[in-house]
């Protein structure tokens, strides 16, 4: 099971920027782009600040490959 991170994806479908993401959410812009390259691994608590921030639900930021 591989589980895929669609922050960038989200995040560009309703047009926000990294610059304001990292605003909105408290995440700092490096930190965001590492998740969006899938360098890092972010914690739940970030996603959770990510999902606010982009007004969606958590389970969208997420896509489960079997």
């Amino acid at each position: 099971m591989h589980i895929e991170i669609l922050v960038k994806d989200v995040r560009q479908s309703k047009g926000v920027t990294i610059a304001s993401l990292s605003r909105k959410s408290g995440v700092s812009a490096a930190h965001l782009c590492d998740i969006e390259k899938n360098f890092k691994s972010p914690s739940l608590l970030v996603m959770v600040r990510i999902a606010k921030a982009l007004n969606v639900d958590i389970t969208e930021l997420y896509k489960v490959k079997w």
